[in-house]
């Protein structure tokens, strides 16, 4: 029996210099259509690829052992439509929401589909293993089953109960696996075991251990925090920055609550209150250590650097300073003049409020920029519109839709983050209602 590999050394090489590998099938060997070997290469590169993707490796074997009882009831034939339609392209960027409900509810996806969900979840990068997780919660016993039959679908068997043998000697995604399960259940001991793996793990591990710590983060994991804010990879501080900026209490929150403090003054008038912005000149050490890199680069001028330094400050501090120190909710706050800074506020407050996962926030962003289609802000080309163009799509993947329901489509020409972000709310909204109404069903 040819391997893949077989096949594509000989497309490399040219059919002219090397003969096409045979390919056996559980009937036989395969021989393709006779006479062009161009034709037979394709051939036997189909069967194969179908074979892969089907879980099952081509050969003669004995009949199958069966896939293991179910604890848990499949989701409904519409939530399943739905899954179908994003396996197929359709708003394919909220997968990894899908399964989190699908899973919170104790659900399964359809059998049918289990065989283009794995092939898509092996095919994610290499450090989203919490895509692959959900996928092997649940896909349930059928997804084991079929991962011991497909050795490119192993990353299930990864997320199966096991032995601390998973983390002296499993690969990435075992001891990601290992790792979660012990946050799950003992969460000051996944840290310590984080602390005391930490000085021999590389760049990537260290992401991997920060990125299991945000489940249910608390100022107990800060000094491990506070300690990857010197690592010397810049990949793993701006991990530690990014969270240590979520956690309510944390020394760096506190230092970029000051740091916003010096940017934005309420100014009251007769003809309507306003935001008084003076963004920052320049960042300095301290600010580097808290995640904030220069935003001068030799090709930025000083007005875009201080408005790039300036947003990532909004992005890093919690929104509570804004309501405690000016005294008014987000949607009273969003709706005080500031001017041409609007666009870059919204972006810093779009980005602060989707990682802090405040809901209030997000919903009173999306109002903002969907009411009467959008302001005018979000038509320009290029600059802080694109960033809050951007933003903007980012909160619809995160906002509770019911809480932004946009309503009817504009009338009016809207801005195509516009248009995109109402089609995403939509669609959320249909796609958790099919997933909730399952639950009420079970």
């Amino acid at each position: 029996m040819s391997s893949w590999q077989d096949l594509v050394t000989t497309a490399l090489l040219g059919t002219e210099r090397s003969t096409v590998p045979a390919v056996l099938t559980p009937d036989g060997p395969a021989a393709g259509r006779p006479g062009d070997p161009a034709a037979v290469l394709l051939d036997r590169a189909a069967l194969l690829t179908a074979a892969r993707r089907g879980g099952r490796q081509p050969g003669r074997v004995e009949p199958l052992a069966a896939a293991g009882a179910e604890t848990g009831p499949v989701v409904s034939r519409a939530a399943g439509r739905r899954l179908a339609r994003m396996l197929g392209g359709d708003h394919a960027d909220l997968l990894a929401e899908w399964l989190v409900v699908a899973a919170g509810h104790g659900r399964r996806v359809p059998a049918q589909l289990l065989p283009v969900l794995l092939h898509q979840a092996r095919r994610r990068p290499p450090a989203d293993f919490e895509v692959q997780r959900l996928v092997a919660v649940t896909g349930g016993a059928r997804a084991r089953w079929l991962a011991g039959l497909n050795p490119e679908w192993k990353f299930v068997l990864a997320y199966a109960p096991a032995g601390e043998d998973a983390w002296r000697l499993g690969d990435a995604g075992q001891r990601h696996g290992y790792l979660a399960a012990l946050r799950a259940r003992d969460p000051d001991g996944a840290r310590q075991l984080a602390e005391a793996s930490w000085d021999a793990a590389g760049p990537g591990e260290r992401v991997m251990f920060l990125g299991v710590l945000a489940d249910g983060l608390s100022l107990a994991d800060e000094p491990l925090l506070d300690r990857a804010l010197d690592d010397r990879h810049a990949v793993v501080r701006q991990a530690a920055a990014g969270l240590l900026a979520t956690l309510p209490g944390s020394a760096l929150a506190g230092r970029m609550a000051g740091r916003a403090r010096e940017c934005l003054y309420l100014q009251l008038g007769l003809d309507g209150d306003g935001l008084l912005v003076s963004p920052p000149l320049d960042g300095d050490t301290a600010t580097r250590r808290d995640g904030i890199a220069p935003a001068a680069d030799g090709r930025t001028s000083p007005q875009a650097s201080r408005r790039l330094l300036l947003l990532e400050v909004i992005a890093r501090t919690p929104l509570r300073t804004w309501t405690d120190t000016f005294g008014r909710r987000p949607a009273e706050i969003l709706g005080l003049s500031s001017d041409f800074w609007t666009p870059v506020l919204f972006t810093g407050w779009a980005r602060a409020a989707v990682s802090q996962r405040d809901h209030e926030w997000m919903a009173a962003l999306v109002r903002m920029a969907l009411a009467g289609g959008g302001p005018d802000w979000l038509l320009a080309a290029g600059g802080p519109a694109a960033a809050a163009g951007e933003a903007l799509r980012q909160l619809a993947r995160h906002v509770e839709p019911a809480l932004a329901w946009p309503g009817p489509a504009p009338h009016a020409p809207a801005a195509p983050a516009v248009r995109q972000a109402i089609d995403t709310l939509r669609f959320r909204y249909q796609m958790l209602k099919e997933l909730d109404d399952d639950n009420g069903a079970g």
